[in-house]
């Protein structure tokens, strides 16, 4: 493993930051990265694209669930959205220029490109993206499900920092446009020798597969699993995987 990628897989990751929406912190909210920094722990964010092609940092691709607003996200534009409260406490939408600044290079910072699936592959966005990570002067790395996005940052950036995520891959939303053969493409990382992926991040529950072990034991290249949410969850990545991305629980205690 790279000194550069031995920083990223150093400590535990939390998911969307160090979140309990019970007590009013809400995932991927500057409250709740801020409490992620002050444990040390690595943080996980996911960003959206916005009308005007920046990186919203929000998990979903509607506001419904979480923020005080409805609809798409890549309907509106990255002014409309920081405007937007959150359903409960007191953060506001943000985006990812403001996550680097709050962070500062604390804490490792891993970057989930959430795709869209559509053809072009958010081309434009995943570049702007790598254009972001790479003028950041902190450790930061992108990851995303989408291989094609993952390609796109590769001949963009190679020096940047990327990972693909995967899961078994079964038939829904996630992959609703993908075929069979797409599915056990993206299942077994058969796209490797196309977006020669720095790391991967695998399932929890999906562990152990015959494609990240491959890729883990044969290539070298380092296997985060999320979301690791329980003791017997964390047993299992000590056997399977290089480091976790957990929610619910403090790792360090």
């Amino acid at each position: 493993m790279t000194p550069d990628l031995q920083t990223i897989f150093v400590h535990p990751i939390a998911h969307r930051g160090y979140h309990n929406a019970d007590d009013g912190i809400i995932e991927n909210t500057p409250t709740a990265i801020q409490d992620a920094t002050a444990k040390g722990f690595g943080i996980e964010v996911d960003v959206q694209e916005t009308a005007d092609g920046e990186a919203l940092v929000f998990h979903d691709y509607t506001l419904d669930r979480l923020a005080d607003g409805t609809g798409k996200v890549i309907d509106r534009t990255s002014g409309e959205l920081v405007k937007i409260d959150m359903r409960t406490g007191t953060d506001k939408l943000w985006m990812l220029q403001d996550l680097f600044d709050l962070v500062d290079g604390k804490v490792p910072l891993v970057i989930e490109i959430k795709s869209l699936l559509r053809r072009d592959a958010q081309q434009d966005f995943v570049r702007r993206v790598v254009d972001q990570v790479a003028a950041y002067r902190g450790p930061a790395c992108i990851k995303t499900f989408d291989a094609d996005m993952l390609s796109i940052a590769r001949g963009h950036n190679p020096r940047v920092l990327r990972g693909i995520v995967a899961d078994v891959a079964e038939p829904g939303p996630t992959y609703v446009r993908f075929s069979r053969i797409d599915r056990f493409i993206t299942r077994h990382i058969l796209h490797a020798p196309r977006t020669n992926p720095h790391f991967v991040s695998y399932a929890i529950n999906d562990l152990p597969k015959i494609g990240p072990t491959v890729l883990r034991s044969i290539f070298k290249k380092p296997l985060m699993c999320w979301t690791v949410r329980t003791r017997e969850q964390r047993e299992k990545a000590a056997r399977y995987a290089d480091q976790i991305v957990f929610e619910g629980f403090d790792p360090g205690k």
